[in-house]
């Protein structure tokens, strides 16, 4: 098979999505593996102030690589008590049904969480944090649901995208996957030790075990630039290749079998989607799209440190380029790689663009908050005041030459008029606050 409906992303749902697509399963397969597959409803879990779904017919599929240490997981790391999502991703599938594209969430984007219920009746303040932090604290009480309504609600505020279906896959279905499929050849072009990944690999190319294969995608530190960045491809190339043995497995009943029971027993989704006859339909969807247009693309984004010098630790979205691609997304327009590729390439980080805050609005104080939220996001603040006269709309205005700078702070301001300005101040990008701006729409 080529690449063709390959959706190859961490975890078990959608690789088998992939073998049911290609049919030739018998329905006794279908029937013995069904209920195997848990439902976690998270509606209720939701709230009400959600993305409108601007392109009706199109489906936004969120994938999350647990990493939970309960149960068989336990042994990869006693200092976690809580879920953990090791891996994060969108799946848009566009109406017309054409192309498709899976976005990767690095692990480290530094982001704000929104309130999220924690069970037992608690919940979390909004705070900063990596966005896999999100996961960890819906799931407190141990409970997929929560785990995945907060990183929607995380993945909602961030994007403008709604999220119309989760999966969420654990450790030990991936070990089984492979385990099934009698191992993956990986080449690795140096050597891998890690402790903290249970990984001992040579030089070269090799068959790894199931065991061996989650070391392999886990392991960050002491393999190439040591960055996640460099861990999301590693892990697309590793589940390219299960993709494809998984495919050559077909007429191997035995390892076709063990590939899908590992897959639907550390599968849980949303209740619309708990169950073989809906993900075998979604697999139909995707099996006609060709190769050349299905996009792995991963979230423009730079270090953290660009802008905070102390935060080694983090990165951060690049705009305007993220928010292009979430509002490409939104509405339906495909974005390929080399298109995102060209379009990050003009980097400016938010510390390279400096800022003076106007109070439209006649309430004290409020150019001040706004400040200090455009500072604690990594702006230049040069100053404060107030504007000429009340306004009853937020606006960005910039000088000619600065046009780039202008739609840095734009696109985290969607709400916002921009528009150059030949009255605005030399070297500097204006922002009147209005009472329409939520300090939120600034986190």
């Amino acid at each position: 098979m080529t690449r063709r409906g390959r959706v190859v992303v961490w975890g078990a749902g959608l690789t088998s999505l992939l073998v049911l697509g290609v049919g030739g399963v018998g329905a006794w397969i279908y029937t013995d593996l069904n209920n195997n597959i848990d439902a976690a409803d998270v509606d209720g879990k939701l709230g009400g102030d959600r993305p409108e779904n601007l392109s009706p017919g199109s489906k936004n599929i969120l994938v999350v690589g647990s990493d939970s240490r309960d149960g068989a997981n336990a042994k990869y790391g006693k200092d976690l008590t809580t879920m953990q999502s090791d891996t994060l991703m969108v799946l848009h599938i566009p109406k017309n049904r054409k192309w498709a594209a899976i976005v990767s969430f690095p692990r480290d984007s530094w982001v704000q969480i929104p309130s999220c219920e924690m069970g037992d009746g608690k919940t979390s303040a909004p705070h900063k944090a990596k966005i896999n932090e999100a996961f960890a604290l819906g799931g407190s009480s141990g409970e997929v649901a929560g785990a995945a309504a907060c990183s929607i609600k995380t993945v909602e505020a961030h994007t403008g995208l709604r999220i119309d279906h989760f999966m969420s896959v654990d450790f030990s279905g991936f070990k089984g996957m492979v385990d099934a499929l009698d191992g993956i050849e990986v080449c690795p072009e140096q050597a891998i030790t890690s402790d903290k990944a249970r990984l001992d690999l040579d030089a070269g190319c090799q068959t790894v075990d199931g065991e061996q294969a989650l070391g392999y995608v886990r392991v960050r530190y002491g393999v190439g630039d040591g960055s996640d960045i460099g861990r999301i491809g590693r892990q697309q190339e590793f589940m390219n290749a299960l993709a494809t043995k998984a495919q050559s497995k077909l007429t191997s009943p035995d390892a076709l079998y063990g590939v899908l029971q590992s897959a639907t027993k550390s599968l849980t989704t949303d209740p619309d989607l708990a169950g073989i006859k809906p993900i075998y339909g979604l697999a139909n969807e995707l099996k006609g799209i060709p190769s050349k247009r299905l996009a792995f693309l991963t979230v423009p984004n730079y270090p953290r440190e660009a802008d905070v010098p102390s935060d080694r630790a983090n990165v951060v979205w690049q705009y305007p380029q993220a928010a292009d691609l979430f509002t490409s997304l939104a509405k339906d327009r495909e974005t390929t790689k080399a298109q995102l590729a060209t379009a990050t390439k003009q980097l400016l980080y938010a510390s390279q663009v400096s800022v003076r805050v106007l109070n439209g609005t006649g309430q004290a104080g409020r150019a001040a908050a706004v400040a200090e939220k455009l500072r604690q996001a990594g702006f230049t603040v040069t100053g404060t005041g107030n504007a000429p006269s009340t306004v009853d709309r937020t606006a960005v205005s910039y000088p000619a030459g600065l046009e780039r700078q202008g739609a840095v702070l734009a696109s985290r301001l969607p709400k916002a008029r921009s528009a150059p300005s030949a009255d605005a101040q030399t070297g500097v990008v204006t922002l009147t606050v209005g009472p329409d701006l939520d300090l939120t729409d600034l986190a």
